[in-house]
C-alpha cells in the first residue's frame, strides 16, 4: 500500500473519479512510457513487463482513495513543472473524449432527445483554459497520426470523432487489444471516411431503392400494414454494405433474424425477392402455400447475391411477433451451418440480428443470448446486432417508461460488446459504422452493436396515428426532409451528382418495380446450391407410425464394449465407474439393460450410422438424475473424455452441453439448429420437465406451429422428465396438457415411453425414418432405475417403437372386463399392484405415444377384449391436466360405434390449481387412491389419520 501511496506524488488532488484517467494514462506508458511524467514511469514501472490488465491500476487507486476517505493528496513531485501539470490534463480530456463523447455526440436526425451536459468534456474540468488550445502537447496515443500538436487541433479531431454523427461506446471493454483496435480505427479516420463519388452515388442509389418501394406501396396499397423503413432507410445501404464487406473477406452464408419494420424492404431491396410476388401478397394471391401461412412481414426467404469475394447465401429467418425470439433460433441455426463448413470460428458463416429499440431493451431473452455468445456450446464467433432505434419503442412508449439507461444498448454492455450510436440521416457515417462493426467481429470473434438513431414517419405501422400520443414528434417528423433528401442535396453541394440525376434514379427504380423487374443489384439468379442445405429427401411424406428401427445384435455388442474403453490412467469416480462396468454387461447382453445404457446404445448407433447427434440442457453430460454419464470427468486431472466421440474413426460429430441456466434461448437455439441439419438427431433435454414452461414461447411460435405457418421442418427432441414422484408442484409436471392442446395436422409426436427399448426405437426412428416432426418425449426420473423398466438387448435389436403395448401378463382376453389405459410412470405402480392383489379380469394398456393418435392400433386393441364393460383412463395428474381432457373425446368417440355396452371413466387425482400437492404424505395417499380407483378396487383403511 505504501508503495502505491509513494508512487502517486504528483502536483495535483485526484480522487477516486480518476481512475478512468489512470487507466488511460497506464495505456499510453504501455505504447510509449517517455510520453508520461517521471513519476508515473515509475509507478507503471512495478507492474510486470507485458500487457497486464488495467483492473490492478484502476483496484489499486480506488483502494487507496477508498482507505483515506477522502481525495488523495499528492506531494510535489521533484520533476514536476506547469507544463507538465497542464501535459497530464491533456490526457485527462483525451479519456474523457473516449468515455464520454457520445454523450455529447449528434445522434437523433429531429434534434429532439434532450442530452445532459458533460462536464468532463470541458476543458476546465481539466484546469485547462482557452489559453492552451494554442500551445503544442504531447498527443499520447490520440491516433491521429501526430505525436504532437496544439491543444486546439486535439479538441477540434476529438469532437470530429466523438461527438459528430457517432457515438462510440468501448471504454467500458477490458481487453487492451480490442479497445485499442478501436481506437485506431475510429480515431484514425478523424471523423473523415473518404468514401469515393462512386461509392457515394451507390449509398444515394440505395436510399432512392428504400424510399421508393416504401412509397410505391403506400401509393398501391393505401392503409395496409407494411411496417415501413420509413425514417430508417439507411438500414437498407447499411445491410448491403454489410453482406458485401463479409463477402470480400470469405463469408459464404449470411442469416440473418429481423422484426417486422424494413422487413419487406430487405426483401426485395437486399435479398431479391420479386416485387410481384410481394404485390401478390398484398392482393391476398396464394403462392403455392400448404397449411395456414403467415403475413408478409412474419415471413422467410433466402437467395444468394454476389459480393467481390463470390457468391453469398442469404437466410433470412421467419420470425413471429414475439421479435427478439428468432435471436437464439438464427444463432442454432448459424452454429448448425458453422458446424456443417467445418467453420471454426465463424469466418464461413455470419450471424446479424435486428431489433428494435424497446424490444432490446426490455425482453430478458437478449440477455440469455448475449450469455450464450462466448460459451463452448453456443458461441458462432460473434454476432452483428443492429438496432433500428425509432427512439420511441412500440407506439406509445416513452424511454423513460421503457428502460432504466440512456441507451437501450446498454444491456450489451453486460459482455463488453462494443456500441456504435449513428446518426440515421448520415448514409455516410451508417457506412462507415457498418465496416467497423463488421470489421470487429471478424477479428475478435465477438459480438457488436450497431444503434442505428432514426425515427419512424408512419408510427407503429400504416394504420396507425402516432401524433395522439406523440404530438411533438411528429409535428417535427412531418417537416422533416427524407434521409435520401438530405443525401441528395449534400451531394449534389458537392458536385458528386447533378441534380437531374439524381431524379432519374427516382424514375428508374419506379419503372423496374412497375415491370416486375428484380431491384436487388447483386442478386444470382443462378444460384449455387452447394452454399446451403438440401431439403428435397425429406419433402412430401405422409406421416407414418411404423418405421424399420433393427439394428445388428453383434454390432450393439461391440459398440458396448467399445464405450466402455476409457484413456490409459483415466480415474473415474467410485459411483460412476459402477455404473460404467455394469453399463457394459448390460450392452453386451449379460444382464438386461437400464434406460441410461439403452439410450446410449441408440446415440451410438445412430452414430454409427453417419448421422450428427447433438444434445444440451442444464445437466445433460450426467443427466440430472445420475442415468446418463456420457461425459466423463477424471479425478486426478479434471479432464474429460466423452466415449461416444470415439466409437470409430471419421465418425459424424457427437456433442453433449452442459448449457448455461436457460430455458427460453437454448431451446430457441437448439430450434434454429435442427431446421438446418435435417439428417441430425438434436436434443433438448430439461433439467426437471416444468421447466420448459421457460420457453413457452419457442414451443408455441415455431416448435408447435413453425411447419403449418412456415413450411418450415424441425426434427428436434425434447425430452421432458415427467412423473409424481412426491417432489412437489415444481418438479411433476411438464404440463403435458399443454404440448397435447397445440396438436394438429402431425404437427409433432407426444411420447409417454415405458421402456428402455422404447426410448431406444424413438430415437433411432427420428432420425432414420425421412419424416421431420418435433418429438415431445415426457421421460421418466423414478423409471431410469426401476426393477421393472428393463429391456434385453434383443428387443433393441430386433424391436421397434410400438405406439400401444398391450398387457404383458399371461392373461385370457375373454376374461377381461376392466381395460385400464395409462401412459408413463403409473403404468408401474397399477402393474405391481394388480399382481399384488392377483386380479385376472383387469388388463392394463400402455398408450406410448399420444400424437398422432394411435387409432387404428389402439381400436383393434380393444376390440380383442370381446367382454369389456369398463375402460379407464388412468394418469397422475390432475383431472385439468395431463391427458385425459385429450383422451377423453377419442375414447368416446371409438367406442360409441362399436355397439357395446362399456362405461368409459377416469382415474386419477381431483382437478387443481397446481400441478400436484406439497405433502409427501398427502401424494402417497392420492397415489394409492388413484391406482386402487383404477383396478376398481377399495383402498384399505389404516387408521392413520396423521
Amino acid at each position: 500500500m505504501q508503495d502505491v501511496a509513494d508512487a502517486l506524488r504528483l502536483d495535483t488532488e485526484l480522487s477516486a473519479d480518476s481512475a478512468a484517467y489512470i487507466e488511460e494514462l497506464y495505456e499510453q506508458y504501455l505504447t510509449s512510457p517517455d510520453s508520461v511524467a517521471e513519476d508515473w514511469r515509475q509507478y507503471f514501472g512495478r507492474f510486470p513487463k507485458g500487457d497486464q490488465p488495467h483492473s490492478n491500476v484502476r483496484e489499486q487507486f480506488l483502494l487507496l482513495a477508498r482507505n483515506s476517505g477522502r481525495a488523495v493528496p499528492m506531494q510535489q513531485s521533484e520533476v514536476s513543472t506547469e507544463h507538465e501539470r497542464r501535459q497530464i490534463a491533456v490526457l485527462q480530456l483525451i479519456a474523457a473524449y473516449r468515455n464520454r463523447g457520445h454523450q455529447k455526440a449528434k445522434l437523433d436526425p429531429l434534434g429532439l432527445a434532450k442530452r445532459e451536459d458533460v462536464p468532463d468534456l470541458a476543458l476546465e474540468a481539466h484546469g485547462l483554459s482557452k489559453s492552451d488550445l494554442d500551445t503544442v502537447f504531447n498527443a499520447g496515443n490520440l491516433a491521429i497520426g501526430k505525436a504532437e500538436t496544439t491543444l486546439g487541433d486535439m479538441v477540434s479531431t476529438m469532437e470530429a470523432i466523438y461527438c459528430n454523427s457517432i457515438g462510440a461506446e468501448y471504454m467500458h471493454i477490458v481487453d487492451t487489444k480490442e479497445k485499442r483496435w478501436i481506437q485506431q480505427r475510429l480515431e484514425g479516420a478523424k471523423g473523415i471516411f473518404g468514401f469515393t463519388a462512386e461509392q457515394k452515388k451507390h449509398f444515394l442509389e440505395r436510399l432512392t431503392a428504400a424510399e421508393g418501394l416504401e412509397k410505391y406501396l403506400g401509393n398501391k396499397y393505401v392503409g395496409a400494414k407494411r411496417f415501413g423503413v420509413e425514417g430508417g432507410e439507411s438500414f437498407i445501404p447499411m445491410m448491403n454494405e454489410l453482406i458485401q464487406r463479409a463477402g470480400i473477406v470469405g463469408c459464404k452464408e449470411v442469416v440473418i433474424g429481423m422484426p417486422h419494420r424494413g422487413r419487406l424492404n430487405l426483401l426485395v431491396n437486399i435479398m431479391g425477392k420479386n416485387p410481384q410476388d410481394l404485390f401478390g401478397e398484398f392482393e391476398g394471391k396464394a403462392l403455392n402455400k400448404k397449411g395456414s401461412g403467415d403475413v408478409k412481414y412474419h415471413q422467410g426467404f433466402s437467395s444468394n447475391v454476389m459480393t467481390p469475394g463470390g457468391e453469398v447465401h442469404l437466410a433470412l429467418a421467419f420470425n413471429p411477433s414475439h421479435l427478439e425470439i428468432v435471436g437464439p433460433v438464427v444463432e442454432g441455426s448459424v452454429r448448425a451451418r458453422q458446424v456443417r463448413r467445418k467453420d471454426i470460428g465463424g469466418d464461413d458463416v455470419l450471424p446479424v440480428i435486428v431489433h428494435g429499440d424497446a424490444a432490446f431493451a426490455g425482453q430478458g431473452v437478449n440477455q440469455e443470448t448475449f450469455q450464450m455468445s462466448q460459451t463452448r456450446g453456443y458461441t458462432v464467433g460473434g454476432t452483428v446486432h443492429i438496432i433500428v432505434n425509432n427512439q420511441v419503442g412500440f407506439t406509445t412508449s416513452d424511454p423513460r417508461d421503457s428502460r432504466s439507461t440512456e441507451y437501450c444498448t446498454d444491456v450489451a454492455k453486460m459482455i463488453q460488446a462494443p456500441i456504435f450510436h449513428v446518426n440515421g440521416d448520415d448514409p455516410e457515417a451508417v457506412v462507415f459504422v457498418t465496416q467497423l462493426a463488421h470489421d470487429f467481429r471478424h477479428t475478435f470473434r465477438k459480438d457488436v452493436i450497431i444503434d442505428l438513431f432514426c425515427y419512424r414517419r408512419r408510427g407503429h405501422n400504416e394504420a396507425d396515428e402516432p401524433a395522439g400520443t406523440q404530438p411533438i414528434m411528429y409535428q417535427k417528423i412531418a417537416k422533416q426532409p427524407t434521409t435520401r433528401t438530405l443525401y441528395a442535396d449534400r451531394l449534389i453541394a458537392e458536385s458528386v451528382i447533378d441534380r437531374s440525376s439524381a431524379d432519374q434514379m427516382i424514375e428508374d427504380y419506379r419503372t423496374d418495380l412497375e415491370a416486375g423487374n428484380h431491384v436487388a443489384n447483386a442478386l444470382v439468379r443462378k444460384p449455387n446450391t452447394s452454399l446451403f442445405v438440401d431439403w428435397t429427401p425429406y419433402l412430401g411424406h405422409e406421416y407414418t407410425d411404423v418405421w424399420d428401427t433393427t439394428f445388428s445384435i453383434d454390432r450393439l455388442k461391440e459398440l458396448g464394449q467399445t464405450l466402455a474403453k476409457l484413456p490409459e490412467g483415466f480415474v473415474m469416480q467410485r459411483q460412476v465407474a459402477k455404473v460404467v462396468d455394469d453399463r457394459l454387461k448390460m450392452q453386451t447382453g449379460e444382464v438386461p439393460l437400464n434406460w441410461g445404457a439403452a439410450e446410449t446404445l441408440a446415440y451410438a448407433t445412430i452414430l454409427d450410422q453417419g448421422h450428427l447427434v447433438r444434445i444440451s440442457g442444464e445437466d445433460v453430460g450426467r443427466g440430472t438424475f445420475s442415468h446418463r454419464h456420457a461425459k466423463l470427468h477424471n479425478q486426478v486431472d479434471g479432464s474429460t473424455y466423452i466415449p461416444l466421440c470415439n466409437i470409430k474413426e471419421n465418425q459424424p460429430r457427437f456433442a453433449i452441453w452442459d448449457s448455461l441456466l436457460s430455458e427460453e434461448a437454448v431451446l430457441a437455439f437448439e430450434y434454429g439448429y435442427s431446421t438446418t441439419v435435417p439428417s441430425s438427431l438434436i436434443i433438448w433435454e430439461a433439467q426437471f420437465g416444468d421447466f420448459v414452461n421457460c420457453a413457452q414461447v419457442v414451443i408455441d411460435q415455431f416448435i408447435s406451429s413453425g411447419e403449418t405457418k412456415w413450411e418450415r421442418l424441425c426434427g428436434l427432441v425434447m425430452l421432458l422428465p415427467h412423473g409424481f414422484e412426491g417432489q412437489g408442484p415444481e418438479h411433476s409436471s411438464a404440463r403435458l396438457e399443454r404440448f397435447l392442446q397445440l396438436c394438429a395436422e402431425d404437427n409433432m409426436q407426444v411420447l409417454t415411453p415405458t421402456t428402455p427399448a422404447q426410448i431406444f426405437h424413438a430415437l433411432r426412428r427420428q432420425v432414420i425414418r425421412p419424416i421431420r416432426k418435433p418429438m415431445i418425449v415426457m421421460s421418466p426420473k423414478s423409471l431410469l432405475r426401476h426393477k421393472l423398466a428393463t429391456s434385453t438387448l434383443e428387443e433393441l435389436a430386433d424391436g421397434t417403437f410400438q405406439t400401444v403395448i398391450d398387457e404383458i401378463d399371461p392373461m385370457n382376453k375373454t376374461d377381461v372386463t376392466r381395460l385400464v389405459l395409462c401412459g408413463g410412470k403409473v403404468y408401474y405402480d397399477l402393474l405391481e399392484k394388480r399382481r399384488e392383489l392377483g386380479l385376472s379380469n383387469t388388463a392394463i394398456v400402455r398408450v406410448e405415444q399420444l400424437y398422432p393418435y394411435p387409432k387404428q392400433v389402439l381400436d383393434s386393441l380393444i376390440e380383442s377384449y370381446p367382454n369389456l364393460k369398463n375402460v379407464v383412463w388412468t394418469q397422475e395428474e390432475p383431472k385439468n391436466q395431463g391427458a385425459w381432457l385429450f383422451m377423453a373425446p377419442k375414447l368416446y368417440e371409438d367406442l360409441l360405434p362399436l355397439g357395446r355396452n362399456i362405461q368409459i371413466s377416469y382415474a386419477g387425482r381431483e382437478a387443481s390449481a397446481a400441478p400436484a400437492c406439497g405433502s409427501p404424505y398427502l401424494h402417497a395417499k392420492q397415489q394409492a387412491q388413484l391406482v386402487h380407483e383404477a383396478l376398481g378396487v377399495q383402498v384399505e383403511e389404516t387408521g392413520d389419520n396423521s
